[in-house]
């Protein structure tokens, strides 16, 4: 039997009290997050009946559950705060009941030695918990107008939502542990010293640049020209459409990602700063794939933004889109980028895309020590 690691459980109280400072929701306001909780739902019974019915085939089935029953809980933990109920007492109360059998095991720290593992006597069929489930969310948007019996009720939902993850074949703590890192990567505040810097361990000349100028000029044939330290780099470029739209000024986004996230394949190539000291990580993070990936979240992002005005005025990113960019580069080394920064590498890359676009070019500025990314007119 494999060893388990150090902290392998997730406590819900812990879970509870890292979650609590990313509910930036008015704390009078109920009825929000009932139907932030529904439409979570909704995706839970989704996931769990095409699971059903294409099996194997379904791709992505397991992050994809994992995302919205971890969503469904910070939505359900935000709503006990509110009505002053504890999530974890309900539960265990939930757990007591019969269906569960508990026995004592060893716990993995010393500051918990013992733990009491509970797991279902059997596991209950899709079709019933799936009826079960949405019967339950439907009787908790009578909170919105009648909060009598709000503990009977919540702890009802949390009957269904446990035979859901019984069901899913998920993980509980990952469910919570993944749940923790977007919530927190997307509503905190960020801290300099915990964010990630991947080539900090590498020689200068494998490293992207700490501090660069990048000047982007096009010329009458209309095509677009970068120029660093007074040598070309990479093509020319073109928009590559019908109907011109400024996507030849497109590096723009990758000098946005190596001077905030400290990530750009596309930009590493460009300059030759590959780190080839390490054969293994150069294949995978900074060859072909990584290369696509970058361009391929430009370009994702890029058909979001034209719908946009290229974020003309906005300060923050839906976090649809963030969702879909993190799970897009998903396996990369730039996955451990939260999506706030995420969100400012696009914001200020768009920026100054807007400002590269007005003037057919211009001199970009990127500062990796302070995470940055301005437009100098030449």
């Amino acid at each position: 039997m494999n060893a388990q690691p150090l902290n392998s459980y997730v406590l819900l109280s812990d879970y509870v009290d890292k979650v609590a400072p990313t509910d930036k929701i008015d704390k009078t306001d109920i009825t929000s997050l009932l139907f932030g909780l529904f439409s979570e739902i909704g995706s839970v019974m989704s996931a769990l009946k095409k699971r059903r019915r294409e099996g194997d085939a379904f791709i992505g089935y397991q992050r994809s559950l994992e995302e919205e029953l971890g969503d469904t809980l910070w939505y359900l933990s935000a709503l006990c705060r509110r009505l002053e109920v504890s999530l974890p007492d309900l539960f265990q109360e939930a757990l007591s009941k019969p269906g569960f059998k508990k026995c004592i095991a060893a716990g993995t720290t010393p500051l918990h030695p013992f733990t009491e593992v509970i797991s279902a006597e059997q596991i209950p069929l899709p079709n019933p918990v799936l009826l079960r489930l949405g019967e339950q969310t439907a009787q908790l948007l009578h909170l919105s107008n009648n909060r009598e019996n709000a503990r009977i009720t919540i702890l009802n939902f949390i009957d269904s939502y446990l035979e859901a993850i019984l069901v899913s074949g998920i993980s509980f703590a990952a469910i919570l542990r993944s749940n923790i890192t977007k919530v927190r990567g997307r509503f905190l505040q960020l801290d300099p010293t915990e964010l990630p810097d991947f080539d900090k361990d590498f020689p200068e000349d494998e490293q992207l640049p700490r501090e660069f100028e990048i000047e982007i000029f096009q010329r009458p044939n209309g095509r677009s020209y970068l120029r660093w330290n007074g040598v070309f780099v990479g093509d020319p470029l073109t928009d590559n459409i019908a109907e011109p739209d400024g996507y030849r000024f497109h590096d723009v986004f990758h000098l946005a990602y190596a001077a905030i996230l400290h990530w750009s394949p596309t930009f590493r190539g460009l300059i030759k700063h590959k780190r080839k000291s390490d054969a293994k990580l150069d294949e995978a993070q900074d060859s072909g794939r990584g290369i696509v990936i970058d361009e391929g979240v430009s370009a994702l992002i890029f058909a979001h933004a034209k719908l946009l005005d290229f974020f003309e005025g906005q300060e923050t990113v839906s976090f649809d889109l963030l969702k879909s960019v993190s799970n897009f580069v998903q396996g990369y080394e730039v996955e451990k980028c939260p999506l706030s920064l995420w969100e400012t590498a696009i914001l200020q890359g768009y920026e100054v895309f807007r400002q590269v676009r007005q003037h057919n070019g211009g001199i970009v500025i990127g500062n990796r020590n302070q995470r940055t990314l301005e437009f100098k007119n030449p």
